[in-house]
């Protein structure tokens, strides 16, 4: 890279910078969070554009920023923030990232994925959602995918975040493996004992500029500290001062017991700091979140003499705040502002008459940045924009705001640089000094050393061993984590089958299978209380009636799964009535009645997707729009029904095959083809990965703009049958009756379990909840129920569904990170 320039608005985040890799080496990047080091990457990798400079791969120039060119080049990369899709297989993801040529196809690519990560030991199942994985087997996932393309440049950005010692020596292996091919690694990282271990070559860049390139063995490491942070550190912990010999008992837990613990019983006094070590997975992680109350325990737990019980709620009223290792996921507000993220805990200090005063916010946010030293433009620049370390100290700066009785922090100081870990480890110091019980869970021995009065070691789910004052080293904690492990026994899991029981479950396809199940259930209910209702008559017009709801909830459920929404779909099946009503009557012609229906459907299609995709218009009032212009024209058409349907096409369309209607044979099929279309098509990969992750799914090469332009086209699309269906069953020119189809596709929609956000969902699902929501409709009269019932049970049955399937995915997700 030579001579790298970026500039964003009010910041020039690279100046002049030039960095290389040689064949065979390992060369460090080392910095402060903003000091471009991310940035300078994403330049590297095409993920984003520089103003000035050029980036050479192997010999070749990168032209143009784009991942799939920079991955052509030979460049591989493991950001600091997965590029995982988490409503994807971790085998679609691995085949997205690598290239389905690569894997052998969608259908090796399972194979592929099981081989591929095999050396890892790590039990990952390739058929397993990546959102329900733990957040260590996603990393071990992004790496063993830039592993496998062979890189001629490997970029390791962050990699030992979320891994244990074993797994950080795997991961050494697997780099010396790959520089021994000629390859060249660029490894950043703020852990310097793990680059003074693992490079050649070290750079420091700070404030966007390079600060000096050293070899690894001429530097030591507080020399690189000093270099990195631009003054000298005379400390890094702050003094740990003694507890009080009679300090109050803040926090007592007596024999708690949850999913990954048992039996946990300690005592935190005001001032005191305790740690929590153990190798990872030994029911830590659990134990912090039961304290905040975030997972169902059995066992007490009393903060000043008052027991809390009723969850997360109860915790925060008695003083427990929790701050969270996925600063990402549970820790910031990434759509706002600073300020607004460090007020979110405490609203009521800083409203006025009830409301929220700006004033107020800004002041007290201005003291906590100015106080905390966090950096940032002002108070409401998105809080998206700043470094992670400048993020944390915002959540610890709402941490301290809500005067903690407890104190519980999971990794707080996670990709966090070295200047910013000496801030937080004074920030941890003076809460504890105003009194707060502070647990600190983390997987650095030496953070455990320098902060903390005593450290309690977890192996399988219980505390073996306490450490406390000048017992407190990094040997001795690694001695007691590692000998404690040894001599316990197996942890107890879950029976096989129960487990595939519960991934079943909260899988895409089981909402169909509950579906199904309501469907016999209420028929047969129904058909014994009144015989008729299984009369070929009844039969016939409710298969009927089914044709045009699936081909519509099949239309919507297409741009749902890639995060859009269509409102036009109802008033676009009203459009084509009106318009085929001028076309297929007596002396018009079939033919170009159905090409005008046609491309009158395609253009509804095109215009919606150009508005959401190229003008970047909210999807919602896009369709709405739309909706709008739809009704007003074929109202325009036909003020007053007209043009009767030609009845032989009429009779045609509601030809039956044996005791089904055609139509809805040929719907079923058509909506099994978008299933399989949807599994084992690139077209349907790629359709959920922008659903479920816009962003990361562009960084992996997916052409965004262009899937989701082409879903709207294809709901278009999918609509033109059910409206030339709703033209033979009303007869008649009459817009109207298409309306009601815009929520009739969305309650389908829901109630077959897809994610109203996209990425997730199922065409099987589409065709068990359109048959239940035409029955629901269809069975009032044989109950001898009012009109009405026709509109609350639909209504009711989403409602629990939507329960259903959220618990569901809840229950698989608590699973899965458990």
């Amino acid at each position: 890279m030579q001579g790298i320039g970026k500039s964003f608005p009010g910041v020039r985040a690279l100046d002049e910078v030039s960095f290389d890799v040689r064949p065979g080496e390992v060369h460090a990047l080392v910095g402060e969070n903003g000091a471009g080091k991310s940035t300078l990457m994403a330049v590297a990798s095409g993920a984003l554009a520089a103003d000035d400079g050029t980036v050479v791969i192997g010999g070749a120039q990168l032209t143009h920023a784009q991942p799939e060119q920079a991955r052509g080049l030979g460049l591989g990369i493991v950001r600091q923030h997965p590029a995982l899709l988490p409503d994807l297989t971790v085998a679609e993801n691995m085949a997205l990232g690598v290239g389905y040529q690569r894997v052998g196809g969608l259908r090796r690519a399972a194979a592929w994925a099981r081989e591929t990560l095999a050396p890892w030991e790590m039990e990952i199942d390739p058929r397993a959602r990546v959102g329900d994985l733990s957040m260590e087997k996603r990393f071990i996932i992004e790496i063993a995918k830039a592993l496998a393309l062979n890189p001629k440049v490997l970029i390791l950005d962050e990699p030992t975040e979320h891994l244990n010692a074993e797994e950080v020596q795997r991961l050494f292996t697997k780099v010396r493996e790959t520089v021994a091919t000629g390859a060249g690694v660029v490894y950043i990282s703020h852990r310097i004992p793990e680059v003074k271990q693992i490079a050649d070559r070290i750079t420091v860049l700070r404030d966007g500029q390079t600060r000096g390139t050293f070899g690894a063995g001429a530097v030591t490491e507080a020399q690189i500290v000093e270099r990195v942070v631009g003054r000298k550190l005379e400390t890094v912990f702050p003094a740990k001062e003694a507890v009080p010999a009679g300090a109050a008992e803040r926090l007592v837990v007596t024999g708690l017991s949850g999913h990954g613990f048992d039996d946990i019983s300690l005592t935190v006094r005001s001032g005191e700091i305790v740690g929590l070590a153990g190798v990872q997975g030994n029911g830590q992680t659990e134990l912090v979140r039961a304290l905040a109350g975030l997972v169902s325990t059995s066992g007490e737990v009393v903060v000043d003499g008052q027991r809390v019980s009723g969850g997360n709620a109860a915790a925060a009223n008695a003083g427990v705040v929790y701050v969270p290792a996925d600063r990402h996921g549970e820790g910031v507000f990434l759509p706002l502002g600073v300020s607004e993220n460090i007020v979110a805990r405490t609203l009521h200090k800083v409203r006025r008459f009830g409301l929220v005063s700006d004033v107020r916010t800004q002041a007290t946010a201005r003291d906590q940045i100015r106080n905390l030293a966090i950096k940032t433009p002002t108070p409401d620049t998105p809080i998206s924009s700043l470094s992670g370390g400048n993020q944390q100290k915002a959540v610890m700066a709402r941490t301290l705001l809500a005067t903690p009785k407890v104190l519980v922090v999971e990794e707080p100081t996670q990709g966090v640089d070295a200047g910013a870990r000496v801030d937080l480890y004074k920030i941890l110091r003076t809460a504890a000094d105003d009194g707060a019980a502070v647990i600190v869970l983390s997987s650095d021995n030496v953070e455990l050393e320098g902060l903390c009065h005593r450290v309690l070691i977890m192996s399988r789910g219980s505390v073996v061993e306490e450490l406390t004052g000048e017992e407190i080293t990094e040997a001795a904690i690694a001695h007691a984590a590692l000998t404690s492990t040894s001599v316990r026994g197996h942890e107890k899991t879950r029976p096989a089958k129960r487990r595939r029981l519960r991934d079943w479950l909260a899988g895409d396809q089981a909402p169909a299978a509950v579906i199904a199940l309501i469907v016999v259930l209420l028929g047969l209910g129904t058909g014994m209380h009144n015989g008729d209702y299984f009369g070929q008559l009844n039969l016939n017009n409710l298969l009927l009636m089914l044709a045009p709801l699936l081909l519509v909830g099949a239309a919507q459920q297409v741009v749902v799964m890639g995060a859009g929404f269509d409102l036009s779909v109802g008033p676009l099946m009203g459009f084509l009535v009106v318009i085929g009503s001028y076309w297929i009557v007596d002396g018009g012609n079939l033919v170009v009645g159905l090409i005008i229906m046609a491309a009158g459907a395609l253009a509804v299609g095109v215009i919606n997707g150009v508005m959401v995709t190229w003008f970047r218009i909210n999807p919602v009032v896009a369709t709405l729009a739309v909706y709008m212009a739809l009704q007003g024209i074929y109202l325009s058409l036909r003020d007053t029904p007209g043009g009767t349907i030609f009845p032989a096409v009429a009779a045609g369309i509601q030809a039956h095959f044996g005791a089904v209607p055609l139509v809805t044979i040929i719907a079923v099929l058509l909506v099994l083809l978008l299933e399989l279309a949807l599994r084992r098509t690139r077209w349907g990969v790629e359709l959920r990965a922008l659903g479920s992750e816009p962003d990361a799914a562009e960084r992996l090469g997916v052409k965004i703009r262009l899937i989701q332009f082409t879903s709207y086209v294809i709901c278009s699309v999918l609509v033109l049958p059910a409206g030339i269906i709703l033209m033979a069953q009303i007869g008649i020119g009459d817009g109207r009756p298409g309306l009601a189809y815009t929520l009739n596709s969305v309650t389908v929609v829901v109630l077959a379990g897809a994610s109203i956000f996209g990425g997730r969902g199922s065409f099987i699902g589409i065709i068990a909840a359109a048959l239940l929501a035409q029955q629901l409709v269809n069975v009032s009269p044989f109950l001898n129920l009012s009109p009405a019932w026709g509109y609350w049970l639909p209504g009711l049955v989403t409602i629990g569904a939507a329960v259903l399937y959220a618990q569901l995915r809840r229950t698989r997700r608590t699973g899965a990170h458990a």
